[in-house]
């Protein structure tokens, strides 16, 4: 476990997070232990620092260079772990953080919550 250089650790402690909160960063992080989810997490974490709301699955399909089935897969499994949510607007899909669960995964790793 790595210490500060007051001895502290870094890590936050376990009390401070309730059970049901461990196991949605459980399901979260188990989702983000695939690659291509992880890059679409990340691609909708920077539409979100420029302020744009939502990305458009077709986006992440050009972006990541997959297919739409693939981009399907992920997508569902992202949204089972509370990391995204879908909206269909006129026949396109598009997907947006999870703003709770990113602010649980803000305060695991010790990161200023922004609203």
């Amino acid at each position: 476990m790595a210490n500060s250089s007051h001895g502290e650790t870094l890590l936050p402690r376990v009390k401070s997070f309730p059970d049901p909160e461990l196991s949605s960063l459980a399901q979260a992080f188990k989702a983000l232990s695939n690659p291509n989810r992880l890059a679409m997490y990340l691609e909708l974490l920077r539409h979100r620092e420029r302020s744009m709301k939502t990305c458009a699955l077709q986006e992440l399909m050009a972006l990541l260079d997959i297919g739409a089935p693939t981009i399907s897969h992920h997508t569902k499994e992202l949204v089972a772990a509370g990391l995204i949510e879908v909206e269909r607007e006129g026949k396109f899909l598009r997907c947006r953080l999870s703003e709770p669960t990113r602010q649980r995964l803000a305060r695991f790793f010790g990161v200023k919550v922004e609203r």
